[in-house]
């Protein structure tokens, strides 16, 4: 999920990566990145855990293939408090894919993110990198090895992405320099803009489901399953709670497969209070 649909509107705008305009040349740039990227691009337990996600996705797949199934798109009016899903019928079977920090690991935007302190959103530097950037990304670990076992078993993979539809070419052509190749604007790319304005991902998860059955899906941000998730009346505390209820727990793991992402997210506007309930502070008592 790019960060334009986290923090575009508003610092706490919730739904990729970059940055805000070149510094001043007289600006000392950071000597190290910081804690997220380090985890995200440079721990092994991140890799393992992007891994994990990937092939247990494919596995999942693959015992889907065939047979009776239901979509795991939420039909029109449900909520992830309230779901609810068509049956598959004869519609051929597809997987759904985010591309930002899912597939791709955009690695030349974050390294000028992280060379310049993490400042924060910009989306003409953004729409730059979505433009040139393609030979500067990198696979996440376990992608490529899942999309080609999913369509050895049969499954169209399709990409649902909030990079800009005036960037497809070089999009698909990111994703191709990684060795995923047959991403097709309006077939098997879908892109903001596409169908309709706006970077809600649900009118392109529908149209998908429309022409497919999706019977599994994979994002790194919460609204790559549901909009609702990003609803900005959501606090921090309640969209962590709507992501574990019960009607939807079964789902993760089991059709929605989240890959890890620390560098941006929905959860960003997070304060103290938000995270520390105030029956389980702690400090030590004083000597």
């Amino acid at each position: 999920m790019i960060r334009a649909l986290t923090l575009a509107a508003s610092a706490l705008a919730l739904s990729a990566c970059a940055a805000t305009p070149p510094p001043a040349a007289t600006a000392a740039v950071s000597t190290q990145p910081g804690r997220q990227y380090r985890w995200q691009l440079g721990s092994g337990e991140a890799a393992v855990l992007s891994r994990q996600a990937h092939l247990a996705m494919a596995a999942f797949v693959a015992a889907h293939a065939k047979g009776p199934a239901s979509s795991v798109v939420l039909s029109a009016g449900s909520t992830p408090a309230a779901p609810r899903f068509g049956a598959c019928g004869n519609r051929p079977r597809a997987v759904v894919y985010d591309i930002d920090e899912t597939v791709l690991l955009n690695t030349g935007a974050n390294y000028d993110s992280a060379v310049r302190g993490d400042p924060p959103f910009d989306p003409e530097r953004w729409a730059q990198w979505e433009r040139d950037g393609a030979n500067a990304v990198e696979p996440v670990p376990g992608v490529v090895e899942a999309i080609t076992a999913i369509r050895r078993a049969g499954v169209t993979v399709v990409f649902n992405s909030n990079r800009d539809r005036s960037a497809a070419a070089s999009t698909a052509a990111a994703l191709a320099s990684v060795g995923i190749d047959n991403a097709v604007p309006g077939e098997t790319l879908f892109l903001k803009g596409d169908v309709a304005p706006g970077s809600a991902k649900d009118p392109r998860r529908a149209a998908i489901d429309a022409k497919y059955c999706v019977i599994a899906m994979a994002g790194d941000n919460l609204g790559d399953f549901a909009d609702a998730f990003n609803d900005r009346g959501l606090s921090t505390p309640a969209r962590r709670a709507l992501a574990q209820n019960a009607a939807i727990a079964p789902l993760w793991g089991n059709g929605w497969f989240l890959i890890p992402n620390a560098l941006y997210g929905g959860w960003e506007g997070g304060t103290f209070d938000d995270l520390f309930p105030a029956d389980k502070r702690w400090t030590p008592k004083e000597k």
